[in-house]
């Protein structure tokens, strides 16, 4: 009786290339400017080998499972870690990997964001309409009536007399500013802060003004 022959197993190596993650301290700042790349292109890592090297960091291994966890929830995933302590490898971690040679650059595109478009409006908002302009600045050539709104994401300019409610800057940007010609609002909002009549008292009313953030505070001053 012949005995079964047996295929050996055959081993190959075999290199790619790879993009390399390397955090830098302080990681906040380091995370923020991986927010920033991946808002200007988010398939900036798809379909691409990621590998981790910490090795400018030291880091225990309860911090590097807190900066994994912050790349996975970016929708990164890692192949392999570099610069890591050998002593805290484990089965939930990546492999951890040795001897990696830098080679060139891998260019990685960019898609530029759209710039802002500003929206004109020739003639007044009336009460109870509503604009909405996420994307730019909002100049208003007449009036904003009592019960109107204006929400942009950049500045307003209002050439008349603002009345209803204007909220700036709601985009996320702290440094947008309202103006108009004639300071009487019912509400104003620059980024994520509100200010109502009440709060705004009768200093500049009637007076042509600009209103902008300041150390997290809305400010107001007369333009004349």
């Amino acid at each position: 009786m012949t005995s079964p022959s047996h295929r050996s197993i055959q081993l190959r190596g075999r290199a790619f290339r790879a993009l390399v993650l390397a955090p830098e301290s302080p990681l906040s700042e380091w995370l923020a400017g991986l927010d920033a790349a991946l808002g200007r292109s988010r398939t900036l890592f798809d379909g691409r080998p990621v590998i981790l090297d910490v090795a400018a960091l030291a880091l225990p291994k309860p911090d590097l499972y807190r900066l994994m966890a912050e790349i996975y929830a970016r929708g990164i995933r890692i192949l392999g870690i570099e610069g890591a302590n050998p002593l805290h490898a484990d089965v939930d971690l990546p492999p951890f990997l040795v001897g990696g040679r830098p080679t060139t650059n891998i260019e990685v595109p960019e898609i530029a964001p759209p710039g802002p478009v500003s929206l004109m409006i020739e003639g007044s908002v009336r009460s109870g309409q509503s604009v909405v302009h996420p994307t730019g600045d909002v100049t208003v050539m007449g009036s904003v009536s009592s019960g109107a709104e204006i929400l942009a994401g950049g500045s307003i300019h209002v050439y008349g007399a603002l009345r209803g409610r204007a909220i700036a800057g709601a985009a996320r940007n702290p440094r947008a500013r309202i103006y108009c010609r004639k300071f009487e609002p019912e509400l104003l909002g620059i980024d994520r802060l509100v200010r109502t009549a009440e709060d705004i008292g009768p200093s500049f009313r009637g007076q042509s003004a600009q209103i902008w953030l300041d150390a997290g505070a809305i400010r107001i001053a007369s333009l004349d």
